[in-house]
């Protein structure tokens, strides 16, 4: 034999007999003629006549019509549902509200979680998803504790059951989040290791970026309704009418993450979110039910709750010194609330910041080729795409209001607290006795009632 490539050479079984037929074997799939029958021959040419039209131009747009039409009612009717819900949830108090912020960070952990699995790896790998919602539950249980602890102390605190658990929750918490991760160590496979580590960064991250930001949106919630509706009114406000303004005055691109984002719509957006900002603050704070704690989760939009308002809702007259252009003795003034003041800087966060949470989301789609996080919500894709702004927008609201706004004294349950959890039982006693003492000072009680507590107390003592 030569080196030489034997070309033109033809094979025996490639023959054909004059019925048609190959010499050898059967006609299979990969035996396809032009016409695209695989090894047949052609029936006397009575399918050449077949012309298969590809559909018109005017076809096209109107199955596309179709599909925008079904896709933009689809897309209402959710939202006319998810406001109903939100309003419905808003009236029936604050359970309502943190049983749905608890249904949105485990929807939104599920959809972050699931876009960089690697199904043939999970199948294998069960103990790596098992492992990815033992993480949420022991994160849930410390970060939900953290706040029955310290919003609820006047329930746990007097509570048999519930007191040690208080006092040794982070402890616990500790001690779950270590059985994770020996398990995680534990479960790790030759083969597996880059995914497994990768499952076990990744999920961390959901966690930080989602779990941990909702807890404290679910906090502000407790400090008082406002703090919770008035964020997130503020970015739905801003998303509105950035679209309103971007598709009338846009010309400049914002960011190559986002196209349809222009600068018009961006600035269009935050002086719009100002103004609507004022005024709904000027509506939130007539009302108690907003303004006040959730002293009483049982108490919804009708009963109301009733509280010493912040002074931050109380209006106050401002001002300007007297100015070398006015009239001697004369000065601008205006009445307005303080929270009002701060309502500019929560919408100009609302409108400057919050949104590149929104592109920082877009990027994290683009780095997984996907158009959406999920399907969790009809014609709006996953609650991921709906929340990605809110998250951070929480975070800044409760940071912001511990700093700047929150009326700091001590309350009944911080007393509670230092009180059955720093004293001992005789000192405890102590502080009773010099209360009830004050208390007897100031005409409050009677005297006989020392005297009953003290007989009370032998009482105890001696049984």
């Amino acid at each position: 034999m030569t080196g030489r490539s034997r070309r033109g050479v033809r094979f025996p079984h490639n023959n054909k007999h004059a019925d048609g037929h190959t010499d050898g074997r059967r006609a299979s799939f990969s035996d396809v003629s032009e016409e695209g029958s695989p090894g047949k021959p052609k029936a006397g040419g009575t399918l050449q006549n077949i012309d298969e039209k590809p559909p018109s131009e005017q076809e096209q747009q109107q199955s596309e019509y179709e599909k925008k039409k079904a896709n933009f009612i689809t897309r209402t009717f959710w939202t006319f549902v998810m406001i109903g819900g939100f309003f419905a949830a808003l009236i029936m108090g604050h359970v309502y509200i943190l049983v749905i912020i608890t249904a949105i960070q485990i929807v939104s952990f599920k959809e972050v979680i699931a876009i960089a699995n690697v199904p043939s790896r999970a199948r294998d790998l069960q103990s790596t998803k098992s492992l990815n919602w033992y993480w949420l539950a022991t994160t849930m249980y410390f970060l939900y504790g953290e706040s029955v602890v310290y919003y609820l102390k006047h329930i746990v605190l007097v509570d048999k059951v519930l007191l040690p658990l208080a006092t040794h929750h982070r402890f616990i918490s500790f001690i779950l989040y270590v059985f994770g991760f020996v398990f995680f160590v534990g479960s790790l496979k030759p083969g597996h290791l880059k995914f497994q580590f990768s499952q076990f960064a990744w999920t961390h991250m959901a966690l930080f970026l989602i779990v941990v930001q909702a807890h404290f949106v679910m906090n502000n919630v407790l400090e008082g309704m406002i703090w919770f509706f008035l964020p997130a009114a503020l970015v739905i406000t801003n998303d509105i009418f950035a679209y309103i303004c971007g598709i009338t005055f846009g010309r400049t691109q914002l960011i190559k993450l986002s196209p349809k984002k222009t600068v018009e719509g961006f600035v269009g957006a935050w002086i719009m979110t100002v103004l609507f900002g004022i005024v709904l603050t000027n509506i939130l704070l007539r009302s108690k039910y907003f303004i006040c704690p959730a002293t009483d989760l049982g108490a919804n939009i009708f009963t109301g709750l009733e509280c010493d308002p912040n002074p931050v809702f109380i209006p106050r007259t401002y001002s300007t010194p007297e100015l070398f252009f006015l009239p001697p003795k004369y000065s601008l003034s205006i009445t307005m609330s303080p929270m009002q003041i701060h309502t500019f800087f929560w919408a100009s966060f609302a409108s400057l910041i919050a949104p590149f949470g929104g592109f920082f989301a877009s990027g994290l789609k683009r780095t997984f080729k996907i158009k959406d996080f999920g399907d969790s919500i009809p014609g709006h894709g996953g609650m991921t795409d709906r929340m990605d702004c809110q998250f951070i927008m929480g975070l800044f609201s409760f940071i912001y209001y511990h700093t700047f706004i929150a009326f700091k004294r001590s309350s009944v349950t911080h007393v509670m607290e230092l009180a059955i959890m720093e004293l001992t039982a005789d000192e405890q006693f102590e502080v009773i006795k010099g209360v009830l003492k004050y208390l007897t000072n100031q005409g409050v009680v009677g005297p006989e009632t020392p005297a009953s507590f003290e007989q009370l107390l032998e009482a105890s003592k001696v049984v």
